[in-house]
């Protein structure tokens, strides 16, 4: 059962879990904090934010000895260019991705912010049946009489060979969901983790075009209950080096 416990015994009523509460329902009450747990969307803040630890979340993932390290702490100057430099790599190395890369990948998308913090997404990890999922797909797109008239229209003079939706890579991540939004943001956390590990990454929306399409790959992709799938990151050590930064329209900003 997921619950925050506040220790009586340690809380000094210094305010600071009161004044940053999401839920806006922790009170001090008698020189200690107390709030109604119904109200609570359990994210975190007032465990975060405590001096003196007095606040504990059981049923969740504990780090208790991480610290909190701040994107300030980085040179801004140097990230901004880092950002500007990736690159959609679809060229890959026949290289396998280990589990300990993987889950780091994971656990940057478990830590992207939700809407009252629902986490309301579910990971899918395809390494052993890639195979699978390229040759439903790939048979799929063939057959072009049952894809949407948008996407005929794109592969009309695309050749689909047997490698179109995965090119070669060792791994695939399905993000799904029951919106758009936190699959989206988690994955664009997952995908800048795995390029700071020295991956490639493509996003497959055909992919999950053809998962939207066909109750073979659907089912098979297993996703969760009220879920679907929303984004597919391909993912690979890349065989591509790339020399440049490419140009940019100017933004398009609106100051009100």
């Amino acid at each position: 059962m997921k619950q925050i416990i506040i220790n009586k015994e340690k809380c000094i009523g210094c305010g600071q879990c009161v004044r940053d509460c999401v839920s806006e329902k922790l009170s001090l009450i008698n020189g200690k904090a107390e709030f109604p747990f119904e109200r609570c969307i359990k994210c975190g803040h007032c465990y975060a934010i405590c001096p003196v630890n007095a606040i504990t979340m059981s049923g969740y993932s504990i780090y208790p000895d991480e610290k909190p390290v701040l994107l300030s702490e980085f040179d801004s100057d140097m990230l901004l260019t880092a950002m500007k430099s990736r690159r959609s790599v679809r060229r890959f190395r026949d290289e396998q991705v280990s589990d300990e890369v993987i889950e780091k990948i994971i656990e940057a998308g478990r830590y992207c912010p939700t809407g009252t913090n629902a986490q309301d997404y579910s990971f899918t990890v395809i390494k052993n049946d890639i195979e699978f999922f390229e040759k439903e797909a790939v048979k799929l797109f063939r057959n072009g009489q049952k894809v949407g008239s948008s996407i005929i229209k794109y592969i009309r003079n695309t050749t689909i060979d047997d490698n179109f939706f995965f090119k070669k890579a060792p791994l695939v991540i399905v993000v799904n969901g029951k919106s758009k939004t936190s699959p989206c943001l988690a994955s664009s956390y997952m995908e800048l983790m795995a390029e700071s590990l020295g991956l490639g990454v493509f996003y497959s929306g055909f992919f999950i075009a053809a998962a939207k399409i066909s109750r073979k790959i659907s089912r098979n992709l297993k996703t969760p209950d009220g879920h679907v799938p929303v984004t597919c990151l391909v993912i690979g050590y890349p065989d591509v080096e790339y020399m440049r930064i490419p140009p940019r329209e100017a933004p398009k900003v609106n100051i009100l």
